[in-house]
């Protein structure tokens, strides 16, 4: 929104504004399909949802200064304004449905793990927002935001397919440029291990320094000569540091924002927020688990950001040497030297352990990934992978290991997981049946990659970008997917095509990207919603509910209960019908179970109404 443009009103009504506001609906897509359930009016159906009015805020005033630079909104009752809504489900077609059983059940070939994720809504992993600031972090010698964008609609990502056409200047004078970037801002920092931006605040494990947040509200704002802070004044008027022995990552619920102690109006017919919302999760080396209360961030209250003293969780020292912590809804995965624990926090001031793997096959993890049923998990040998169908018992997968020299953090997005591999580059692995995963390709851009330690995935318009740490040589921008160069690049997950199309070069060593705004995340994996829905009583499923897709019911009769308890999975075949056999696609003949027919009723005449209606009064 700038100030001073005279503009008239979008809706006809005649009028000038002095506010120009631009609207640009890069979440309208047809590559996602997503199910929840329908508003009250509607009986509160299952309905198809989407992504509307994802809003993210900027506001310029008369000086051209930026006040606010795409800042996340809240609903009154503290949801997300990442808006989702129901439609009817546009699943038909002149020619019948255009979905199958693979659509919304476990299909047979364990190839549809991806496409799960996303039907449940737990998130695609490639939509992400990064904004115009990408923020790396570069261990003693701090971080820096730097500038990946252009400032104008369209948002084009410098050096990209999309920058030749908008910008053909800038795109030639960049490319002249040895496609190096030329505008950041940094800070220093004792030594930062990771980095996550979530509103107006940066959250980082900051090695000896502990957990510290920073605040960036103003990184755009030419006003000010110090656009990163730890306090706006001094620290008198805000503290937003835990002191931790060495924290090593730090992971939060979601990139967004979600206040849990707004107060509730039952007219709005709102779920509550999960409590785990209102803490981050930080592993430390030496300590464990530190669980910090931030809710004071979100509040909307500038004068009360005091972090106080945090839940430390280390039970006989298992947790001692964690190295990665990662959230999938209220447990906790965390890499240590003995290998996978699972963590408990549905109570955040009380975690436990749920469970763990450290017999052995996990050597030296360093980070994970979860999608659905299945964890994705870097160590010596490489990538491995377990089964979390239970999600407290990781069951190793030992034929499903790629071998990987070099492998350090990584990013898992519809069917391909993305993993710095050091000297070697960019490893992009196919994990569409993630028990049968292979390399779909390294790249390093003719070697220019050689040092490359952790990567984030995210989009712009119509295109798909991945943010590099590349150690050394600073961040790299890759181009992954672009009408221009991918075919069917639209589609749900079409092959990348990466190419390298700008590069930072940081002060120090670059080792951690922040995850971008995790736009189509409406639920976390045990069924916490994360996002305000524009419907009365809509909402996504329980996690009783997304059950129902992919396991057999069991009941448990009782005198006065009806429980439902976990059945087994079962999976499925797409069908097809040739000829008017209906069969599946594996040839096995399937025989429809006859339809009902209703018994015949008689015909009964309407009844006369009791009073008879008046007469229409003729016009004088």
């Amino acid at each position: 929104m700038k100030a001073n443009q005279r503009v008239p009103q979008n809706k006809f009504e005649g009028v000038t504004d002095r506010n120009f506001t631009t609207y640009n609906p890069q979440v309208v897509r047809d590559d996602v399909f997503m199910l929840g359930i329908d508003g009250t009016v509607k009986k509160n159906r299952m309905a198809v949802i989407r992504s509307s009015s994802a809003v993210v805020v900027s506001s310029q005033n008369q000086n051209r200064e930026w006040v606010y630079s795409q800042q996340q909104t809240f609903s009154a009752e503290g949801y997300s304004g990442q808006a989702f809504n129901p439609h009817f489900p546009h699943t038909t077609s002149s020619v019948g449905t255009t979905k199958n059983c693979t659509d919304c059940h476990l299909s047979k070939n364990n190839n549809n793990n991806a496409w799960m994720t996303q039907l449940l809504g737990y998130g695609t992993g490639t939509v992400n927002f990064f904004g115009r600031y990408a923020y790396v972090g570069e261990g003693p010698e701090g971080f820096h935001a730097v500038v990946w964008t252009e400032p104008d609609e369209p948002q084009a990502a410098i050096g990209s397919h999309l920058h030749s056409i908008a910008y053909p200047a800038n795109y030639e004078k960049h490319v002249d440029g040895g496609s190096v970037l030329t505008e950041a801002y940094e800070h220093s920092g004792h030594d930062i291990q990771d980095i996550v931006l979530r509103g107006e605040y940066l959250y980082t494990a900051n090695g000896p320094g502990g957990f510290e947040v920073f605040d960036v509200a103003n990184i755009d704002q030419k006003g000010f000569s110090e656009r990163i802070v730890s306090a706006p004044v001094s620290p008198l008027g805000q503290r937003t540091r835990v002191h931790t022995k060495y924290a090593t990552s730090v992971a939060l619920p979601s990139t967004l924002a979600l206040d849990p102690g707004r107060l509730h109006i039952p007219e709005n017919e709102e779920q509550s927020i999960d409590l785990f919302y209102a803490f981050v999760y930080v592993s430390d080396r030496e300590e464990g688990l530190i669980i910090p209360n931030v809710a004071t961030l979100v509040d909307g209250n500038p004068d009360n950001n005091f972090l106080n003293d945090a839940v430390r969780f280390n039970p006989d020292g298992v947790l001692t040497g964690a190295t990665f912590v990662a959230a999938a809804g209220h447990r906790l995965y965390m890499t240590t030297p003995r290998g996978l624990y699972v963590v408990d926090v549905s109570d955040p001031m009380h975690p436990r352990i749920a469970g763990s793997l450290t017999n052995g096959f996990l050597r030296n993890p360093r980070c994970i990934g979860v999608q659905f049923r299945y964890g994705f998990i870097t160590d010596d040998d490489g990538l491995k992978i377990v089964d979390l169908t239970e999600p407290t018992r990781p069951i190793p997968i030992p034929r499903a290991t790629v071998r990987l020299n070099h492998a350090r953090r990584l990013y898992v997005a519809r069917t391909y997981a993305y993993i710095g591999n050091g000297p070697e580059g960019l490893a992009i692995v196919d994990i569409e049946n993630p028990e049968r995963p292979f390399i779909d390709q390294i790249f390093n851009a003719n070697g220019a990659l050689n040092d490359t330690r952790a990567v984030q995935i995210g989009s712009v318009n119509a295109s798909q970008f991945a943010l590099v740490a590349d150690g050394k040589n600073g961040l790299r921008v890759v181009q992954l997917i672009s009408p221009d160069t991918v075919s069917g690049a639209q589609g749900f997950s079409p092959r990348p095509d990466p190419k390298l199309i700008a590069t930072y070069h940081t002060k120090g060593e670059a080792i951690c990207v922040s995850r971008g705004l995790e736009r189509d995340r409406v639920v976390d994996e045990t069924g916490g919603q994360t996002v305000v829905f524009g419907r009365r009583g809509s909402r996504p499923f329980h996690l009783d509910e997304m059950e129902r897709f992919y396991r057999s019911s069991t009941f448990a009769e009782g005198k006065d209960v009806d429980r439902r308890g976990k059945g087994e999975l079962y999976f499925v075949e797409d069908v097809t019908v040739s000829g008017g056999v209906l069969a599946t696609k594996s040839g096995e003949v399937l025989t429809p179970l006859p339809t009902p027919m209703p018994s015949p009723q008689l015909m009964i005449s309407p009844a006369e109404p009791e009073v008879e209606p008046s007469a229409i009064p003729t016009p004088r």
